[in-house]
């Protein structure tokens, strides 16, 4: 037998480190060549490393969310004949004993790699009086007969919190007893404003520290304005709901960002420097002609900003679905890496939930962000008649270091003049 030692290869694009996302072995398992054996990620995306050979798993280099330099130990391997550590046999069978390294566990020492049977999981037992009880986690339902929850509700008592002595921690009479005598809850009164005092440590690893670190860089590095201003895409929607009713079933449905795209296409053409990326380090402006439209979507992770290249090739169909496509990748993590850098203008939405007005936070190195906001129908006095109107504000931020505060503002009434009179979308 020898030891293979699988490293974290050089994925390009310089770069130096990443971080690991997911594992999809454990120390014991047995691995296949080919076999998917971690997920890592860099500053751009998440790759699936796969095993290189046959062979069971001796230890894993790290916990998820550790940050592994290229070319470190990322997964031993035992492997008939020699493997690829080159060592005597008496240091091999030092390094034999591995570590396993298990998601939100301490590494602690096996003596061989055979992993033992897991206990099966004991049931939720009553806590001590006086002993705090933790939340059961969220979606978790708690167990208990219908007569118990009647009897909760009257004493205004959150069954998720109170711990089940029951078969598979059911909840009993004897728990909501045991509850309110340990001041869970006002017996008499049945009152429901309760003093909690839990709390839950959640490590910020994974997507999450790396937006945390992208928009920490982001606010210290851009000095960011706001430019806020109302539009009326009364009009606008007029158009959007005949061309689905025409083409929306061979083409497909479209949303309003297709549209605001497009405004954003032919407005860049006369304002080139908020197309543009900034590389602070150099000193130097990039101004792009080709419009590579980042797409801010929420995922399941968090926050990622696919890219729709070449927007400006693209007519409000062809636009819709490379919108669907590239926000689809990203919430699934089926995203090629190109498609995921190099964006050079993002646009941002919460749909529905886009509240009144925003502060959206530029995309580094980018030097703007057009954020859109939710459609409100409100009157508007027009021509001495009181109207109803379809209207949205467009919150959008920029970098002030090479955008001025005038430039901002004419760029976005260009694009709001767009909105409002459709027609000049399609007008070359």
């Amino acid at each position: 037998m020898g030891i293979y030692v699988i490293r974290v290869p050089d994925i390009g694009e310089g770069i130096a480190e990443v971080e690991i996302a997911a594992w999809h072995v454990q120390p014991g398992d047995a691995v296949a060549e080919d076999q998917l054996i971690a997920d890592v990620m860099t500053d751009k995306a998440t790759v699936e490393i796969p095993s290189h050979v046959h062979g069971t798993v001796a230890g894993l280099g790290g916990k998820v969310g550790e940050v592994l330099a290229v070319g470190a130990e990322l997964v031993r391997l035992e492997v008939e004949g020699e493997g690829n550590l080159k060592e005597s046999p008496a240091s091999q069978a030092q390094i034999a004993p591995e570590k396993i390294v298990q998601p939100g566990a301490a590494p602690v020492p096996v003596a061989a790699p055979a992993p033992a049977p897991a206990p099966a999981p004991a049931p939720r037992a009553a806590v001590a009086p006086g002993a705090p009880a933790a939340p059961r986690t969220a979606g978790e339902r708690p167990l208990a007969a219908p007569s118990v929850r009647r009897r909760a509700l009257e004493m205004g008592v959150e069954l998720r919190y109170v711990p089940g002595s029951g078969p598979a921690g059911r909840i009993l009479h004897e728990d909501l007893d045991a509850w309110a005598a340990r001041g869970g809850a006002a017996a008499a009164g049945g009152s429901i404003y309760v003093e909690r005092h839990g709390e839950q440590a959640v490590p910020v690893i994974g997507l999450r520290r790396k937006i945390a670190q992208k928009m920490q860089e982001a606010k210290r590095r851009i000095p960011h304005f706001s430019y806020v201003e109302e539009v009326d895409v009364t009009e606008l929607e007029l158009l959007r709901a005949r061309l689905n009713q025409l083409h929306g079933g061979a083409r497909g449905k479209l949303t309003l960002l297709p549209l605001l795209i497009r405004a954003m296409v032919v407005a860049l053409r006369d304002f080139p420097q908020i197309n543009a990326r900034y590389d602070d380090e150099a000193g130097v402006v990039t101004r792009f002609e080709a419009v590579h439209m980042g797409i801010a979507t929420q995922t399941d992770g968090g926050l990622m900003v696919p890219v729709l290249r070449h927007a400006e090739a693209l007519d409000l169909w062809a636009c819709a679905a490379g919108v669907a496509r590239v926000a689809e990748g990203a919430r699934t993590g089926k995203a090629p890496r190109e498609e995921l850098s190099g964006s050079t203008i993002t646009l941002t939405s919460l749909g529905p939930l886009g509240g009144i007005a925003s502060t959206p936070v530029i995309n580094h190195p980018e030097v703007a962000i057009v954020g859109v906001n939710r459609i409100v129908e409100r009157p508007m006095l027009s021509k001495g008649q009181v109207v109803a109107r379809q209207l949205m504000n467009l919150s959008s931020s920029f970098d002030h270091r090479v955008v001025d505060g005038m430039d901002a503002a004419r760029f976005i009434q260009a694009v709001r003049g767009l909105l409002e009179t459709p027609a000049l979308l399609f007008v070359e």
